[in-house]
Parts: structure tokens; sequence; C-alpha cells
């Protein structure tokens, strides 16, 4: 019977997904650098625009306060 649900797994469903290690590098380019991993760019890719409008906002409210 091809109807319902099957009794038994596939084949297809038993391969497992493995990524490519080389594809996306993992930790630091030097081991004892204080920057970010290599893929930071990548995962957070708004980080700059992010960093640039809070030293913005920052540095306006510092001035606000020297006023």
């Amino acid at each position: 019977m091809s109807k319902g649900f099957a009794a038994q797994t596939s084949a297809s469903s038993k391969i497992k997904k493995t990524t490519n290690p080389i594809a996306e590098p993992k930790g630091r380019l030097i081991s004892w650098s204080p920057w970010p991993p290599a893929n930071f760019q990548t995962r957070y890719p708004a980080f700059p625009f992010v960093l640039t409008l809070l030293i913005i906002i920052i540095g306006q409210w510092y001035i606000n306060l020297l006023k």
C-alpha cells in the first residue's frame, strides 16, 4: 500500500548534510589576535553601520552634556 504514512524510513532521509569546513573559516585569522573572527562581517553585515550610529549618538549626547 503506497498511501498514508510510511512504515519504513527511506534511504534519502538517512543522508546527513555535511558542511564544508573550508567554505566558512572558524576561529580567528591569528590565534592570539584581539580582532573578531574571520567570518564576522559575513555573519553581521550591519555591524559597521550600527557601530557608526552608536558613536554618533553617544558623541552628540556627550557634546550636549558639555553645553
